[in-house]
């Protein structure tokens, strides 16, 4: 399966509601590698490299997101992948 990358901006109630961390788990479930963040606006932006099928199952969770989120939009842009993550993790500022 090819390798595919893209970056995402999830807007909704996605700060406050444990989906960084709810995030990187779905994403290293999925074996991908990349990272999520919180924005200054209340969004979080999302990079993520990986096999194509499985980037489409972490995008459908991201539309999704865990129990206590309200998602309301998923802003998602295909990448070039760049083979700089071994692994999924939260990026701080």
């Amino acid at each position: 399966m090819a390798e595919t990358a893209f970056f995402a901006r999830v807007t909704g109630r996605v700060q406050g509601v444990g989906f960084r961390y709810a995030c990187q788990d779905a994403a290293r479930t999925l074996g991908l590698s990349g990272w999520v963040r919180n924005t200054g606006d209340g969004d979080v932006e999302v990079w993520s490299e990986g096999d194509e099928k499985k980037q489409s199952a972490f995008l459908k969770w991201l539309r999704r997101g865990p129990p206590y989120a309200r998602v309301d939009g998923v802003a998602a842009t295909p990448q070039n992948p760049t083979g700089a993550y071994k692994e999924f993790f939260i990026k701080f500022y």
